[in-house]
């Protein structure tokens, strides 16, 4: 496929890193006047709805108008619900204790300390990260098999992230599970459906682009990086170690797949 729009790229490049800082740092003002940091996880849905906004806005006339709307769509609706899902988690609850534990240790000022740690690296990620939505936007030709199925592999991390979060959710708001580990539907098959999910919507975005190689090869880093975050970083591997020592959480991991989908029950090493 020829013809993508590389200068009208890189001035893309350039909105959507300021869409995303400006995500950041107007909830950092929010987070100071609340006295709490874990609205920042809200932001992470909606930094990705402002980059893909704006870059909707910046491409008017060129690329595909019908890929255009596609990553609009796909990018928009997962960050919306994936922001009103963590506002109406959070609500009523006070710090999160990943981040008085990080503040608590805080060399100098703890909220500039935030600020760099937390609200300005988490804009870079939403930069990053949305390379492949950012390029969508360049891109000339009408809807391919890529794009399609990448369509198709976002709707299944979408059901996946859905599903699992409203599964757990009410599991814990049966009080007769208090202390219990969340063990049913999706949460059978895999310890992290949502964040599983996560990695199918993300390599589903990347798919849409797929069929330009130059610009696949260029936006490649965007679902590694979120791949190596969800299973490494500040996903299952966070999530995990805060888990260990649980009642009956040993167990679960030995009989439940850690990442991908598998047919709940059957023993698993490591």
């Amino acid at each position: 496929m020829n013809g993508f729009a590389w200068q009208e790229f890189a001035t893309n490049l350039a909105a959507a890193a300021g869409a995303a800082l400006a995500v950041m740092l107007v909830t950092f003002l929010i987070a100071l006047r609340k006295g709490m940091h874990r609205i920042v996880d809200v932001a992470w849905g909606l930094g990705f709805a402002a980059v893909a906004l704006v870059s909707y806005a910046m491409s008017a006339g060129g690329g595909s108008d019908a890929r255009r709307l596609l990553v609009t769509v796909l990018t928009v609706v997962w960050g919306g619900r994936l922001a009103v899902h963590i506002g109406r988690r959070g609500r009523g609850h006070g710090e999160d204790p990943r981040y008085e534990a990080m503040l608590a240790k805080a060399p100098g000022h703890p909220a500039l300390y935030a600020l760099r740690k937390v609200y300005l690296l988490q804009g870079a990620l939403v930069w990053l990260i949305s390379l492949p939505v950012q390029a969508g936007y360049y891109l000339p030709g009408p809807l391919d098999a890529w794009a399609w199925a990448g369509a198709a592999l976002w709707a299944v991390g979408l059901v996946f992230e859905g599903v699992g979060d409203a599964q757990l959710a009410r599991f814990k708001r049966d009080p007769a599970n208090k202390g219990r580990i969340m063990d049913r539907g999706l949460w059978s098959w895999t310890r992290h459906p949502n964040y599983f999910g996560d990695f199918c919507v993300w390599w589903g975005l990347f798919l849409v682009v797929c069929g330009d190689p130059a610009v696949a090869a260029t936006t490649l880093v965007s679902p590694v990086v979120m791949s190596l975050l969800l299973t490494k970083g500040s996903g299952k591997a966070l999530l995990e170690r805060h888990m260990e020592g649980r009642p009956g959480y040993a167990e679960y991991v030995a009989r439940t797949s850690g990442f991908l989908p598998l047919p709940p029950g059957t023993p698993r090493r490591g």
